[in-house]
């Protein structure tokens, strides 16, 4: 492979001064209900570890917290200084809070985790992809009630254009290198 090849593969890349990471609605009783619950939470743990050690901006969304719960204590820790943003519409575009947080991050690549996969992500994805952001979905980062559900909406975003990755994945990816001053931190949490 010719070295100009590389580099525009790389380029294909995301880079941690490119990403922002939004997480979806992970609250209360609606997160209790989620499929493979226990390895989706520790999934999102890492991620958000990840993107807060590597400096990621943070958007946190909440669908009627009055109704389902805060965002679950699990991630409360990692989380500090985010305020969740409040919304009724399924897609977080929606929200005008969230569009103004995510013009102020200034970063065009978006790295989606939530629930539940196959409403409040997808409908996310969609629209955040209409408005030309690149959509990472982190797919061992998303849940619904049903397996069925998050495949069948997985399927249907990476036909629309989403890229889907996993945790670790991404995460060696906004790293690029094992010389990376936060690369340590990082290998700790993959442990």
């Amino acid at each position: 492979m010719l070295v100009s090849q590389i580099k525009e593969r790389k380029s294909d890349m995301v880079s941690a001064d490119q990403a922002a990471l939004v997480i979806v609605d992970i609250q209360g009783k609606l997160a209790q209900a989620m499929a493979e619950k226990e390895l989706f939470i520790a999934n999102v743990t890492m991620l958000l570890r990840g993107a807060r050690i590597l400096g990621l901006p943070l958007i946190i969304t909440e669908q009627t917290p009055e109704k389902l719960g805060p965002t679950i204590p699990e991630l409360v820790p990692f989380t500090e200084g985010i305020r969740p943003i409040w919304k009724e519409n399924f897609s977080c575009m929606a929200a005008l809070l969230f569009q103004q947080e995510l013009a102020a991050a200034g970063r065009r690549v978006i790295l989606l985790a939530g629930i539940e996969t196959h409403v409040c992500v997808y409908q996310t994805a969609m629209d955040l992809m209409d408005a030309e952001y690149q959509v990472q979905v982190v797919t061992d980062c998303v849940s619904s009630r049903t397996l069925r559900n998050r495949d069948l909406a997985l399927q249907r975003m990476e036909q629309e254009g989403a890229r889907l990755t996993t945790t670790e994945m991404v995460l060696f990816e906004l790293l690029q290198t094992a010389a990376h001053a936060k690369a340590r931190e990082i290998f700790r949490l993959v442990k």
